[in-house]
């Protein structure tokens, strides 16, 4: 059984775990038993579980701690034997230290602890992973055969930093099968789907100063400050502006641990902004 904390709305997290009676609630009709009661006897898994609010981590350790839940709007108690399995991509002892995870919890979660380093760091998996990925692909396309990859694309495959890890890597393989139409080994691999030699590339300081005709000679009792002040161009400040904001973020990210949330909080970011501009100057591949 499985549950992803973080797609559903918190009000509706205690209901989906540990199920509801009729009437608990406005819209719930009719009884409906939770997450924790089909995993019976079974395995839990509950993926992002540092997002569950306060409220849902009380009521799981209780069921961690006494093996039994509470329906919501029900005061019968109902034995359960689950075996949980949980992650995450946060650092839940610095949220405990917000006091924004329960202590308790975590202790009672933590009886084996498994850290996944990112893809980039598991080289040795790429090629297994990307022959995963492309059987798969084949047949869901109805091939009749997989022939693999051939030595160029295992190169480019291992080769790159994978910043989106398995899921990055199982898009691009992906297309790679969907795109192959000839009766062999893929041999080629297009890691960037936007690549195309019609799309703008960014000019560096120097080229674009190469690239701009040269300032006449002032003329005697000209202006000598103002005409200084005009050789900074667009494209000067645009890059000045670009090396500046890199910095800040990596700055930020190398104070907050790496910790993403963290950062996009102190910078008044949202989220996905953050990773948006992380992607734009390459400094997603540096937070694990």
């Amino acid at each position: 059984m499985v549950m992803n904390c973080a797609a559903l709305p918190e009000t509706l997290i205690e209901a989906e775990l540990f199920g509801h009676e009729a009437g608990a609630f406005t819209g719930a009709t009719k009884a409906r038993t939770g997450r924790f009661e089909e995993a019976d006897g079974g395995t839990l898994f509950l993926d992002e579980l540092g997002t569950l609010s306060m409220g849902a981590q009380e009521r799981l350790l209780r069921a961690v701690e006494y093996g039994e839940i509470t329906r919501i709007g029900s005061s019968r108690p109902v034995r359960v034997d689950v075996r949980i399995v949980a992650a995450t991509n946060e650092h839940l002892p610095d949220k405990v230290d917000r006091h924004e995870f329960r202590a308790d919890l975590l202790d009672r979660l933590s009886f084996e602890v498994v850290t996944l380093p990112p893809l980039r760091s598991r080289k040795g998996d790429i090629p297994i992973l990307a022959d995963h990925f492309g059987r798969r692909m084949a047949a869901e396309l109805g091939r009749d055969r997989w022939y693999g990859f051939g030595p160029n694309a295992v190169e480019a495959l291992t080769g790159y930093r994978w910043p989106g890890n398995v899921r990055e890597l199982r898009n691009v393989v992906e297309r790679a099968v969907y795109r192959w139409e000839e009766g062999g080994p893929i041999d080629r691999i297009e890691i960037d789907p936007f690549a195309s030699p019609y799309r703008p590339q960014a000019q560096s300081p120097a080229a674009a100063r190469a690239a701009q005709p040269e300032a006449p000679e002032p003329a005697a009792g000209d202006d000598h400050d103002e005409v200084a002040a005009c050789e900074v161009g667009p494209s000067d400040f645009k890059s000045r502006v670009a090396r500046f904001e890199r910095e800040l973020l990596a700055r930020s990210l190398a104070e907050h641990r790496f910790n993403q949330r963290h950062t996009a909080e102190a910078l008044g970011l949202s989220y996905d902004q953050l990773r948006h501009a992380l992607r734009r100057h390459d400094l997603i591949g540096t937070v694990a």
